[in-house]
């Protein structure tokens, strides 16, 4: 776990592994580096690398890549109410109905994922700060408990 100061800078390294407008891959994926340079008194050089609390990164990360999916899943739909639109065919017209729908459901699913994504991200966050103030983690607690 680290302890980020205000002064700290968070980077995270990440190379692009596929183009979002062609779906093309544009380099082979490498690994996420995540680090905090930190310029305090404590600091070497200036700089001082340290690991970044991973459950939270990953946590970030993975309700991003859900909201990415369900949106590139409602822009496919939109494309196609689009083009039913346009071809003004009575039974193109009808499928509108459906595909908007779902859109809506998905626009719902996105909702939902952030809030879930907040909840998760906040238990995270107090559950650190309990552990820095000297308290146990619930964490602990519950794998003891077992």
């Amino acid at each position: 776990m680290t302890k980020l100061e205000k002064s700290s800078l968070v980077e995270e390294e990440q190379v692009p592994t596929m183009d979002n407008t062609t779906g093309t891959d544009i380099a082979s994926p490498k690994p996420n580096k995540k680090r905090v340079k930190d310029g305090g008194a404590d600091a070497k050089n200036g700089e001082e690398e340290e690991e970044c609390d991973v459950e939270a990164w990953d946590t970030l990360s993975k309700s991003f890549k859900q909201v990415q999916s369900v949106l590139d899943r409602n822009r496919d739909l939109i494309q196609q109410v689009n083009a039913n639109h346009q071809s003004k065919i009575p039974d193109n017209l009808v499928k509108n109905v459906s595909l908007i729908r779902e859109i809506n459901g998905n626009i719902s699913k996105v909702m939902s994922i952030y809030s879930d994504l907040s909840v998760n991200f906040s238990n995270i966050v107090q559950e650190r700060r309990r552990v820095k103030n000297g308290g146990e983690s619930n964490l602990e607690n519950n794998s003891n408990e077992s």
